[in-house]
């Protein structure tokens, strides 16, 4: 391999690496293939399946049993692919206060924890629930669904309201 600063070989080893680059501080890669320029000191780690291995750190992040710390949350947070503004929204609170909990300066509730917890394991609000509808939730007073489920071959699906008369 020809280093990319100075055009030398580099030399490559398999070695245990600190991961950095994440953004974590204890992240440590067993047995990856580092390559080393003699010349300019210049280094680069192959890191296979690289979306496989920060599903893993977010995975093991989540079940810890301590809090999350500061850069935990920015890492989970941008491994869910959020700004610090729409993640805030998600989860009903300021930009302002995200920052604090990103920074280490207010620790993140126990209700925030959970939500940010269950987001990472079940990946299903980023993808499947647009922003402007958690945005409207929980503001106006209780109201009772009421809705009829229909099964097919595709499984369970409510039904239209005219649908919902007894026959």
């Amino acid at each position: 391999m020809t280093c990319m600063e100075c055009g030398r070989q580099m030399k490559t080893k398999r070695q245990n690496y600190k991961y950095d680059a994440c953004g974590l501080h204890g992240i440590t890669l067993i047995d990856v293939e580092v390559s080393r320029c003699a010349e300019c000191g210049e280094e680069e780690v192959a890191i296979e399946n690289i979306e496989g291995l920060h599903r893993a750190i977010a995975l093991a992040i989540v079940r810890k049993r301590e809090k999350l710390a500061g850069e935990e949350i920015r890492f989970l947070r941008k491994y869910l692919g959020l700004s610090g503004g729409d993640f805030a929204e998600h989860i009903g609170v300021s930009p302002e206060t995200v920052s604090r909990w990103e920074q280490d300066r207010t620790p993140m509730g126990v209700t925030a924890d959970r939500f940010l917890r269950w987001l990472i394991v079940t990946r299903e609000p980023v993808s499947d629930y647009p922003l402007d509808m958690l945005k409207g939730m929980a503001h106006e007073k209780p109201k009772r669904l009421k809705v009829g489920m229909k099964s097919d071959e595709g499984g369970w699906h409510p039904t239209r309201d005219r649908e919902l008369q007894p026959a």
